[in-house]
């Protein structure tokens, strides 16, 4: 797919220094859950997130090696220096701890960091989910098969709960709502706003890119104004995991916010045109 798509390529090479780390982290610092099918299905069937109920203990220094790139990604993207620096100081102090970033009640990292460091929401938000990741990832491995029959209807992550990063549209036409932070999926109606609940059709919208590039769409909420890019698997059988799909595709989050709709989970573009910028 990179090969057909040289801008796709050019756009990700971004974030090659985050993706290494990643690759590094070979055996992140945490025991993996390893709860039931029954145990998890006790706090989803309550609307709890995995995480609420069984936070993981991460060594705060495990976790600088992942956070050293995405701060300078941070840096290269807008991110003003001393806002960086304050974060830097807050961490080597313990008054951030790992635990800080953490997604909680839909969102990316406590807001307690952002008012002690002053990082723009984006900011925070990108910091958490590409520091926690390959952590998360694995902390959740066991547990994911559990979701399928469990009832999960919410729109955010039932393992983590971190708001959805991506949609797509399976070969049977259903929606998977796809997480960054800590690579999970679950089912949600295609006829629900994730981030707000409405059911209202004349609320969901569906918008096309200005390329009207084939299998890639965004889905709308004119109630919330939220907005989730979207790819149909039937259309682009071809297209890659949710994350490299999000990340590859910053043409479609420009034209969301020309069109003033907004996304919780930040990518590149968001960054740039935060208002710490």
């Amino acid at each position: 797919m990179l090969e057909r798509r040289p801008a796709f390529r050019e756009v990700l090479a971004a974030y090659e220094p985050i993706l290494e780390a990643w690759a590094e982290c070979a055996e992140p610092p945490v025991v993996a859950l390893r709860w039931s099918s029954e145990e998890c299905a006790a706090r989803w069937q309550r609307g709890v997130p995995l995480l609420a109920d069984a936070p993981p203990a991460v060594p705060a220094e495990a976790l600088e090696d992942l956070l050293a790139p995405v701060l300078e990604f941070l840096a290269r993207a807008g991110e003003e220096s001393e806002v960086l620096g304050r974060f830097a100081e807050a961490w080597d102090g313990g008054e951030v701890t790992p635990a800080a970033l953490f997604p909680g009640q839909g969102r990316l990292g406590s807001p307690a960091v952002q008012a002690l460091t002053g990082l723009s929401q984006e900011g925070l938000g990108f910091l958490a989910y590409a520091g926690l990741r390959p952590i998360l990832e694995t902390y959740f491995a066991g547990c994911r098969p559990h979701v399928s029959a469990s009832g999960w209807d919410l729109g955010v992550c039932p393992f983590c709960g971190a708001p959805p990063g991506f949609g797509e549209l399976g070969e049977d036409g259903r929606r998977q709502l796809a997480c960054h932070c800590c690579g999970g999926s679950w089912r949600f109606s295609r006829l629900i706003c994730p981030y707000c609940g409405s059911r209202e059709a004349r609320d969901l919208i569906r918008l096309q890119g200005e390329a009207r590039e084939e299998g890639y769409f965004i889905a709308a909420c004119q109630g919330c104004r939220g907005y989730l890019k979207e790819l149909d698997r039937r259309a682009r059988f071809d297209g890659g995991p949710a994350l490299v799909e999000d990340w590859g595709s910053p043409h479609l989050d420009v034209f969301a916010r020309r069109k003033e709709y907004w996304r919780p989970i930040p990518t590149l573009i968001d960054l740039s045109t935060s208002p710490s910028v």
